[in-house]
């Protein structure tokens, strides 16, 4: 197979590849990359592979995304900017790459009837109250005003798009809508919680817990996300098909801080920061999120199976050898 990973030289994207990698002796992969929030560093083993190669440039060019996803069997569309965090401070920038440079890989796979995966979140849900969030839920996004519904927005026009080529051009497309996933080589510099209270735990410095920590997340380890994904590009009744990718152990941002200061034995202490202070005026938070994965494991019969101390025990190792 001939495969184009777009973003996939970041945290998601670079665990894919290797998984295709191992696949397959015949798998051959393009990365299309711009660096801007992915790392050499996480491919650099991979690219010592003849079966690798990484191409430096954006989603946003379009000459560009054609050109590759006319020579691929089958396109992992990843490339995106990451995290609500990096949304907030590059709202432009990022609205280009989500919406116009997804709508460039969507229409060049479309066009062709190239086999199409597309990464989605589980910000498209918005502000729903109640849980377990469910694929066929009503979406409730917020006002414009508020910077962060503009990534909920872009994603979820993204499934819209894909599906549309799906309904009218038969485009085999699977989109996964992922729960807060995790795992080694992930970084803070976006705002993802469990690498930074990681790195302050071992630094010894207090763990930044915002609002008031009651806040609950359901967490997904990065190894069990792509092997659902691969799962579900090998399962012909995903065709068409829009599917939580998420763990189900709920947890508080703040007893996710406790545990994370107990497995590291560290001496950091919890120091909360309203979000005013943290975020643009008017920023809002999701209090639960919890991804309801029945229709997952109807489809492909597997589901998560790392436990959140599994999950944090893979990551503190990681970070502790890097801070060494």
């Amino acid at each position: 197979m001939r495969i184009l990973v777009t973003g996939g030289a970041g945290f998601i994207g670079s665990h894919l590849v290797r998984a295709l990698l191992e696949q397959s002796d015949d798998n051959e992969i393009t990365i299309l990359d711009n660096l801007s929030t992915g790392s050499r560093e996480n491919i650099a083993p991979l690219l010592d592979s003849p079966r690798v190669r990484l191409v430096r440039g954006s989603i946003t060019s379009k000459e560009l995304v054609t050109a590759l996803v006319a020579e691929s069997d089958v396109v992992y569309h990843l490339a995106a900017s990451v995290g609500v965090r990096h949304f907030i401070d590059h709202p432009v920038d990022s609205l280009l790459t989500n919406v116009e440079g997804s709508g460039h890989v969507i229409r060049a796979a479309g066009e062709r009837g190239v086999p199409l995966f597309v990464a989605s979140s589980s910000e498209v849900y918005g502000k729903k109250a109640k849980v377990p969030f469910r694929e066929d839920d009503t979406l409730e996004i917020g006002p414009t005003n508020i910077t962060r519904w503009g990534y909920a927005c872009g994603k979820a026009m993204d499934e819209f798009f894909a599906l549309a080529y799906h309904r009218e051009y038969g485009m085999p497309v699977r989109i996964g809508r992922f729960f807060n996933t995790v795992g080694p080589r992930q970084t803070g510099r976006y705002g993802m919680v469990i690498p930074r209270f990681v790195d302050q735990a071992l630094k010894g410095e207090d763990i930044t817990v915002y609002g008031d920590g009651e806040q609950s997340r359901c967490f997904t380890f990065v190894g069990d996300a792509v092997r659902l994904v691969l799962k579900l590009m090998d399962t012909p009744e995903a065709n068409g098909e829009v599917v939580n990718i998420g763990g189900g152990e709920e947890v508080t941002i703040k007893r996710l801080a406790e545990r994370i200061i107990e497995l590291t034995g560290s001496s950091s202490r919890i120091r909360y920061v309203p979000y005013e202070e943290a975020f643009p005026t008017g920023f809002e938070d999701i209090r639960r999120r919890v991804p309801d994965t029945r229709k997952l494991e109807r489809l492909i019969g597997m589901r998560p199976t790392s436990s959140l101390d599994d999950i944090l025990h893979s990551i503190i190792e990681d970070r502790r050898a890097l801070l060494r």
